[in-house]
């Protein structure tokens, strides 16, 4: 294995646009996630940090922020641990603004 340095500013631009910044790890990536049937307030808690939205269509949607896919799985985990059915999961920009009731 040969390790080369980095030796101007913009190998290390290209090198961090690809790899992505070690500051990247942290950021909260916005997740919605859907489910059949109107989930229960008592269940809020459970889901602590996503707001719930009840569509006319009869699902429900868990959105807020995620720091990790660790995270995404512990949710994941909770929605089949209640027997609830996934309906769908969706990254989302946290550029689009979402209207959420909780």
């Amino acid at each position: 294995m040969e390790i080369y340095p980095i030796r101007n500013k913009k190998e290390a631009q290209i090198m961090s646009e690809t790899y992505g910044s070690p500051d990247d790890h942290h950021a909260h990536f916005l997740y919605e996630i859907r489910i059949k049937g109107h989930l229960d307030a008592r269940w809020a808690d459970r889901f602590e940090g996503m707001s719930f939205t009840y569509e006319s269509d009869g699902t429900t949607i868990l959105y807020g922020p995620v720091v990790d896919q660790a995270e995404l799985h512990g949710l994941l985990r909770k929605v089949r641990d209640l027997g609830l059915p996934l309906v769908s999961v969706l990254q989302v920009d946290p550029r689009q603004k979402k209207e959420t009731n909780k």
